[in-house]
This record gives structure tokens, sequence and C-alpha cells, in this order.
């Protein structure tokens, strides 16, 4: 009997256990996904550079300028305006050039009349006699050429930046050596008449104004057609065509 009685105890002791329902695990964290390595397609290879088509051919002031055009089978045109300015050209027929190797430009014997180096990314150069440096250039990468002695000569004004004229010139296209003459139209500022230009010339895009004794005052194309005296003085000077 109290065997019995134990067995009933125990039995009502561990009933509310076996109700119990087996803990479940807890959900485990969502992980997020990855994102997907993006693949970068490589860049692809530079178009060789070539020689065939037109290029610029100058001096270095750019104050005369043609076109030169490479074609195939190391032939080359020059354009009419070439041969008024460098006469020379017109022993030239062919070209060459091997790789990181100079550009030749050649006679019909094959002979080398000039010879090239590239000094930056499609700017060539080569010294003449009698000529300084000249240049074949892109003409891509070029920006509008300089203005030239015969699109400069004519009537012009000096004048305040206030707008006040304080002398007239006439940039002339009569020879004076290798500059041309300037006649003065009073009447003139005092500072204009201590200066008193007798010459004239073009020099890398600019104009320059030159006296007897040698001073010289240099001007730059500005925006508005008007040439500023550089370097700028504490009253600056302006050149403005009549």
């Amino acid at each position: 009997m109290r065997v019995l009685l134990a067995f009933a105890f125990l039995l009502a002791g561990t009933a509310p256990l076996a109700a119990q329902s087996p803990a479940t695990d807890a959900p485990s964290p969502q992980t997020e996904s990855e994102p997907s390595e993006v693949v970068t397609e490589p860049a692809p290879p530079a178009a060789p550079r070539t020689m065939i088509g037109s290029w610029e051919f100058s001096n270095a002031d750019r104050e005369k300028i043609c076109t030169v055009t490479f074609q195939t089978g190391r032939r080359l045109e020059f354009d009419q305006a070439c041969a008024g300015h460098f006469p020379f050209i017109r022993e030239i027929v062919g070209w060459s050039q091997a790789e990181n190797d100079f550009l030749r430009l050649l006679d019909v014997g094959g002979k080398t009349v000039l010879e090239f180096s590239e000094v930056e990314s499609g700017i060539f150069e080569a010294p003449r006699v009698g000529e300084g440096i000249l240049f074949i250039q892109n003409p891509a990468g070029l920006g509008p050429a300089p203005k030239t002695a015969e699109q400069i000569a004519g009537n012009w004004t000096l004048m305040l930046r206030t707008g006040k004229p304080i002398c007239g010139l006439t940039l002339s296209n009569t020879a004076v050596g290798e500059e041309f003459a300037v006649r003065v139209q009073p009447p003139c500022d005092a500072v204009v008449a201590r200066f008193a230009p007798t010459t004239w010339q073009m020099d890398r895009g600019e104009v320059v104004l030159r006296s007897a004794s040698g001073q010289s005052w240099r001007f730059e194309e500005g925006e508005g057609a008007k040439w500023h005296r550089i370097p700028e003085t504490a009253n600056p000077i302006l050149m403005v065509r009549k």
C-alpha cells in the first residue's frame, strides 16, 4: 500500500513536466545577402596614333600657317599657301616615320629635307636654317591662329581705360627692315609723345610698337577687339581700331 502511494505521488510530480511542450530553437537571424562582386570590363586599348590626315604646318609664331596632308603610301601634299610661306617645301614629296623615331619629310630621291621630333603628344618641331623652328601640329588641339600683320595694318586709337582717346596711330605695311612704319596722328598725350613710336611688328600674336631709341610697348588682344598694353600699368592703355 505504501509502495502504491509513493508511486502515485511520483506520477503527480512529473505530470506537469510531461505536459510542457519541448522548447523550440529560436529562429536564426536572417543574414543579408552579400552583394555580388562587380566585374569591371577592362578599357579597350587606345587606337594607335596615325599621321594619316591633315595637320597644321607653321613657323613658331604661327604667322605663317598652311596645311600638310599625310597620305597612305608615304605620300604627302601641301596646300597652296605653303609654297608661298615656305618655298623650300616644293622639294618635299614623301614622308617616313619608324616607331619611336623622327618624322622625316623627304625629297624625290628619299633624302631628308626636314626632320621633326615629337616634343609633345601631337606636336612635332624641326629646326630650319633661315626659318627658325617649324611645327607640325594636330589642328584639333589648337586655338585660333594669331592675327597677321596684314590683318593689323590700318588706323588705330590709343585710349585710356576710361575711353578717353590719347593719340591716333597708323600701322602701315611699309617695311622698315624687319618691321613696319608707324605714323603718329597728333594731338597726342604727353606719355605717347615721349614714347614716339616709329615702327611696329607682330610677335607671338602680340602687337609691338617700338621707338627710335629701342623702347617698346607690347599689346595683347582682349575682348571686344581691344588690345591691352602689357604688362598693365597704373594707367592702362588700350589700342582700338578706328
